[in-house]
């Protein structure tokens, strides 16, 4: 059974993915438009969203910490913009 991530790794992992996904080249034929380039870049960007989505309502989870999800959050919302929608 593989060890389950900390909420600190679960973080720096989301982060990883988010950039991942900016680093996803976009193809020749169609561009910004190829729905499998778009398809790519959204799975990567809901992985990094769905690592971190329920951090906030662990009992652990400090006011830094939640404020750190919601930038990683935004984050991800900003990658998105920048993109898929230039």
């Amino acid at each position: 059974m593989p060890k389950s991530l900390t909420s600190a790794e679960k973080m720096v992992r989301a982060r990883q993915l988010i950039q991942k996904a900016r680093e996803v080249p976009v193809p020749a034929d169609g561009g910004r438009s190829n729905f499998a380039y778009i398809a790519q870049v959204k799975d990567l960007l809901r992985q990094a969203r769905d690592l971190i989505k329920f951090l906030p309502n662990t009992p652990t989870a400090t006011p830094e910490m939640k404020a750190e999800i919601k930038k990683i959050f935004e984050e991800a919302d900003q990658a998105n913009q920048e993109i898929l929608h230039r």
